[in-house]
């Protein structure tokens, strides 16, 4: 009996530095990292969402933008912290969905992370530089096929969904148009700008400015319906593409192996965050719609979202092997 007391009394002692800890949590700095390079549409999110857990948890949230490989490298960054909670990411779905299975990656997207909750999803919208003689979809399509692989589309990357955006487009219309890609929106936004390349489907986010001020020309939204922000600008279904439908996402991340008590008091900062009204509006006004939900349901969304891309890239015959 004593042996057995004493045993007891051990294991309750062990427990308090657990329980203790998983209470405490967030006691210091959190450093969230953003796997592209700053001003693009992770960049926003995650300063926006990140400045209102960090008022939430009184601790510092240190924006780390580690641009690269269409978001793999800083990703992959993520994956290789301690899973402590302390080192998280904002993501999308061209580093957990689309270059995973593109090709081989330096993690196991299943194993390496722990999904916190969904956080935004954005349509990706497509736009031409002010020197492009098109005006609409149809004149777009026209100028392309009169000079097949003489046009560019610029993307945030390879492997990235706004690459996928355009070849898909390339599917859809049956046109021979080339990819350029970049390291990031929004150096891709930059030689738009400077009418480098002709056009790009990217985030909304990073081109609302741009066409406000007139110097990109929108010619479709690839969402069901359009957006408020851009009423003017047509669905990709109201110009003829129905099967034009892009959205982009981005979900926040832990490395795997992160204890499920602190990752659940992650999921109900960032939901707390990402719902503040204020928070909520700015990203509106950037065009993102606020999402939220489980670790469990950003995990079943991630898969679904695997299977649907893995038909495009099949498709389109983009898989490079692993």
């Amino acid at each position: 009996m004593k042996t057995a007391r004493t045993l007891l009394a051990a294991l309750t002692l062990s427990l308090v530095p657990v329980a203790a800890t998983a209470q405490d949590f967030p006691n210091k700095p959190i450093r969230l990292i953003v796997p592209f390079p700053a001003g693009g549409p992770n960049d926003i999110i995650a300063r926006l969402v990140g400045q209102r857990m960090s008022e939430i948890t009184k601790q510092p949230v240190l924006i780390d933008n580690r641009g690269g490989q269409a978001g793999v490298l800083g990703t992959d960054a993520v994956a290789k912290a301690a899973p402590d909670g302390y080192t998280i990411g904002i993501v999308s779905a061209s580093a957990l969905v689309i270059n995973p299975t593109m090709e081989k990656v330096p993690y196991d997207v299943t194993k390496d992370f722990a999904p916190v909750t969904l956080v935004t999803t954005v349509p990706e919208m497509l736009v031409v530089a002010s020197n492009v003689p098109a005006g609409d979809m149809k004149e777009l399509v026209a100028l392309a096929k009169a000079q097949p692989g003489k046009l560019n589309f610029a993307s945030a990357g390879v492997g990235g969904l706004p690459h996928l955006a355009g070849e898909l487009f390339k599917l859809t219309a049956s046109i021979d148009i080339v990819h350029v890609p970049y390291r990031g929106a929004a150096p891709a936004v930059n030689d738009l700008l400077g009418q480098q390349v002709q056009m790009a489907f990217l985030d909304l986010p990073v081109l609302l400015p741009h066409i406000k001020a007139g110097t990109l020309r929108p010619i479709a939204l690839g969402a069901p319906k359009r957006a408020p922000t851009s009423p003017d600008v047509p669905t990709t279904a109201e110009v003829g593409m129905p099967d034009l439908l892009i959205e982009n996402w981005y979900g926040m991340i832990a490395p795997g192996g992160t204890p499920e008590p602190t990752v659940a008091t992650l999921n109900r900062i960032a939901n707390e965050a990402m719902h503040d009204p204020q928070v909520k509006q700015k990203l509106a006004d950037q065009g993102l719609t606020v999402a939220g939900d489980t670790p469990g349901h950003f995990r079943n969304y991630i898969a679904s979202e695997t299977q649907k891309w893995a038909r495009v890239i099949k498709a389109a015959g983009l898989a490079t092997g692993k």
